[in-house]
């Protein structure tokens, strides 16, 4: 198949490599570009490095991309990845890292279990609100500190898929899909990368014909499953 799939503006992936892995080509749409918060990140890294923290968190690869280089140095609290991609980023700049058993922010609490009580926690983020994730650290008893590195704004151009050269297009976030303006022709799949996506698809009335796990490499997977039932 041909996949059409949602990423940051500007922002270089390696999602051809891994798509030709799994039998398919794939390209690069452009819902949203991000607007960085330089004083926000300047301001982590301070605190990081003077080891303010006991964990930081991870929740996304462009923060583990703008903030590991400076970090590599640097006797670190421990780091959580959200998932395969952030981890693969931050450790190719010399951080090790954990990675969540479940890619999504909701795992973090859960995963940590006991060890989080009476712990501090950075996190460096988009400048959209979790409440969700903040307010499960608060019951476990922990400590965070949020910085919001960077926006997530709409670019507004048309995605037009509207020809059959597009067999599909994978929503990485559920951002990338409200943000997106997009033309389709009648046999487009729509897929989410995981849980999340999906639901913010449903409510929209549009039910993702494939759900992935929360990275790409499980929502390939998913793909060449769905392929395999629907021949």
């Amino acid at each position: 198949m041909n996949i059409a799939i949602t990423r940051l503006k500007e922002k270089e992936t390696d999602d051809k490599d891994r798509c030709l892995r799994h039998g398919h080509d794939c390209y690069s749409v452009f819902p949203l570009f991000s607007r960085l918060y330089s004083d926000e990140i300047d301001e982590f890294i301070r605190m990081a490095t003077q080891k303010q923290f006991d964990c930081i968190f991870f929740t996304s690869a462009l923060p583990a991309s703008l903030i590991a280089p400076k970090l590599a140095t640097v006797p670190l609290p421990r780091v959580i990845a959200i998932g395969p991609q952030t981890a693969k980023i931050l450790r190719s700049s010399g951080v090790p890292c954990e990675v969540l058993p479940q890619f999504y922010s909701k795992a973090f609490v859960p995963y940590l279990g006991s060890w989080i009580a009476g712990k501090r926690i950075g996190i460096p983020r988009a400048d959209v609100p979790n409440d969700a994730l903040i307010s499960a650290i608060h019951e476990a008893d922990a400590m965070v500190e949020e910085y919001r590195c960077y926006a997530l704004c709409p670019t507004y151009e048309l995605i037009d898929l509207s020809d059959s050269s597009t067999d599909a297009i994978l929503f990485t976030s559920s951002m990338s899909f409200t943000a997106c303006v997009w033309k389709r022709h009648p046999g487009l799949l729509t897929i989410a990368i995981g849980e999340v996506t999906a639901e913010t698809m449903t409510r929209a009335g549009i039910t993702p014909d494939i759900v992935g796990d929360g990275s790409l490499e499980g929502t390939l997977d998913e793909i060449n499953m769905y392929l395999l039932l629907h021949p």
